[in-house]
């Protein structure tokens, strides 16, 4: 896979989380944050396990099974996973869709800044004002020109800062493994075993509220988890963490457009001055490297890896 095919895998990513927006947010009326997490995670364990296992006896077969460091690896991950997930659903529960939907985007300028911190990984320029300008399309798309904070909202900005450090370390992490359907799984498996252990101690479950939210968890757990998030993984094998970031931010999109065509929402000039200005970001941060003379430029000699061993751009 070339870097422009894992970037288109990754927009599919961003239709499939835009379109599991409405699930989460249902998915709140029957049962807390942390057992919503965990049912839809380990339902995409379930779905994902006959690929991984397959991996493994692959990996198995060549003597390449993962070490104990590769196991704590996805184990971080796992974790990383699930507080970004869960506290986004608690941020979801006591603030507006409409906030959350902007401070989740916070992410998108963190991840750069993060890679250029901790892995001394210097992004393209073209990063940077293209990151600034998907958080500014979010702001536009929400509709509404101020942020009057609430408690929810400090959750979702918490929520952010781990949605950034995944994207920041998955890549890395299937690059080492070479099996982004076992990374997949093994974090899965985490976060939701995890979010369940929590809830229980946190959170009253009854079967009223499961069956209540039983479409929701279903929905997310089948495509926001199991197709989504292991496309992600598969796709930030061959992808910068930065590039994966601004595409990734189309969701914001994307959830707009579903609310549109199913829900009967319109959108405002702005709204689609902040989608336009989303959607340049993606193409811009695209095209820009490959004005760069040299054969590196061009997007099918990429190779698979995160930053620790792709050139700087």
């Amino acid at each position: 896979m070339n870097r422009s095919q894992a970037n288109l895998l990754l927009l599919a990513v961003a239709v499939i989380w835009g379109s599991a927006f409405v699930a989460q947010s249902a998915g709140m009326n029957g049962v807390g944050p942390l057992t919503f997490t965990g049912m839809r995670f380990l339902l995409g364990t379930a779905i994902v396990l006959p690929l991984a296992w397959r991996e493994w006896r692959l990996l198995s077969l060549h003597d390449a099974r993962p070490r104990a460091s590769d196991a704590l690896g996805v184990g971080a991950l796992g974790v990383l996973l699930m507080l970004g997930a869960v506290l986004q659903q608690i941020g979801i529960a006591s603030t507006t869709v409409t906030n959350a939907g902007f401070l989740t985007a916070l992410y998108v300028p963190l991840v750069p800044l993060l890679a250029w911190l901790i892995l001394q990984t210097r992004p393209h320029w073209s990063v940077w004002p293209t990151s600034l300008g998907c958080l500014a399309g979010s702001w536009l798309l929400s509709g509404t020109h101020e942020i009057d904070l609430m408690v929810g909202d400090l959750w979702v900005i918490a929520s952010s800062v781990f949605w950034a450090l995944h994207v920041l370390f998955v890549g890395r992490v299937t690059e080492r493994i070479a099996a982004p359907f076992l990374v997949a799984c093994g974090q899965f498996l985490v976060c939701g075993v995890i979010s369940l252990l929590a809830a229980g101690l946190g959170e009253t479950i009854t079967l009223t509220g499961i069956r209540q939210a039983g479409l929701p968890i279903v929905y997310a757990g089948v495509f926001s988890v199991a197709i989504g998030f292991t496309a992600q993984v598969v796709g930030q094998r061959y992808s910068q963490p930065a590039d994966a970031a601004i595409i990734l931010s189309a969701e914001t999109v994307f959830a707009a457009l579903f609310g549109f065509l199913l829900m009967g929402d319109r959108l405002s000039v702005s709204g689609m001055a902040g989608c336009t200005l989303i959607l340049g970001g993606i193409i811009v941060v695209q095209i820009a490297p490959l004005t760069r003379a040299g054969p590196d430029a061009l997007p099918g000699r990429t190779q698979p890896g995160g930053p620790g061993n792709a050139p700087n751009r």
